[in-house]
């Protein structure tokens, strides 16, 4: 056995490390959500059945009113957040507008300090306004976060777009409104479609600002998923994560066909 023989061993552990940092936790995830009973020192579960999953869904359960609230949340977020990005998003990528990079950072100040100071002074904000314990008040949280993501993308989406087809319908009597509807904003709605998608994402699996603006009043499946796992009840616990992760595993699928590499050299720009 040669020397180059031995390389794909190197090789092999990291691939095998890096597998089990991924799938170890997802699996072991998984076989809490079918477990009946486990407990130490057994390595694998002693009863395997779905009763947790219709004690989680039954109507007596709260995980079909939080997850519907969940995805409520989620959508009215998405309207907010692009409703405001696509004026923004093409400001930013059409218009010659002073300090440009400076207003694209400061979109990022949510994301510069930790979620937990910002939070408890939101929520001693909103109380003062009545917005504590409401699904308004979550989806304004919500949006602080869910704008970086949806001008920072539709801004990329905006500036993929060749200016000489806006040109074009422009000389052919096309109205500047006339040629974002029909000429920008669909080129730029791969996108757009993207931007909603993180949006709706970071929305749906949001904890801490829903945590100290909405609960007790608003129940989500984030929520549900740190009082179950506080509890000590893993399966339930199991249950609600695997839910959480669906859409995120599908939408992953639907942005990799959408964010073209065109669109991602944009961004920051």
């Amino acid at each position: 056995m040669t020397l180059n023989d031995l390389k794909w061993i190197p090789r092999g552990l990291c691939l095998g490390l890096l597998a089990f940092a991924i799938f170890g936790p997802l699996t072991n995830l998984v076989l809490w959500a079918v477990t009946e009973r486990w407990y130490f020192p057994h390595a694998l579960p002693l009863e395997y059945g779905f009763t947790y999953w219709a004690k989680v869904f039954s109507p007596r359960g709260n995980a079909t009113v939080s997850l519907l609230t969940s995805v409520m949340i989620a959508c009215l977020t998405v309207v907010v957040s692009v409703g405001l990005a696509i004026p923004a998003g093409y400001a930013l990528a059409r218009l010659k507008l002073p300090l440009r990079g400076v207003i694209l950072l400061l979109l990022l100040i949510p994301q510069a300090f930790p979620n937990l100071p910002v939070y408890v002074n939101i929520a001693r904000i909103f109380y003062q306004f009545g917005l504590n314990g409401t699904i308004l008040g979550v989806v304004l949280v919500h949006v602080t976060h869910g704008l970086v993501y949806a001008v920072w993308i539709a801004t990329a989406a905006f500036s993929a777009v060749d200016g000489e087809l806006e040109e074009a319908a422009r000389s052919i009597g096309a109205s500047a409104m006339r040629t974002f509807v029909d000429v920008t904003l669909p080129i730029a709605a791969p996108g757009l479609l993207a931007s909603s998608i993180f949006v709706f994402l970071e929305s749906l699996d949001e904890f801490t600002g829903t945590y100290f603006v909405g609960a007790p009043d608003v129940s989500t499946l984030p929520l549900l998923l740190y009082t179950a796992g506080s509890g000590g009840n893993y399966q339930i616990a199991s249950i609600t994560a695997l839910v959480l992760l669906v859409p995120s595993i599908a939408f992953m699928f639907v942005i990799e066909k959408f964010l073209r590499a065109d669109v991602l050299s944009k961004v920051g720009r």
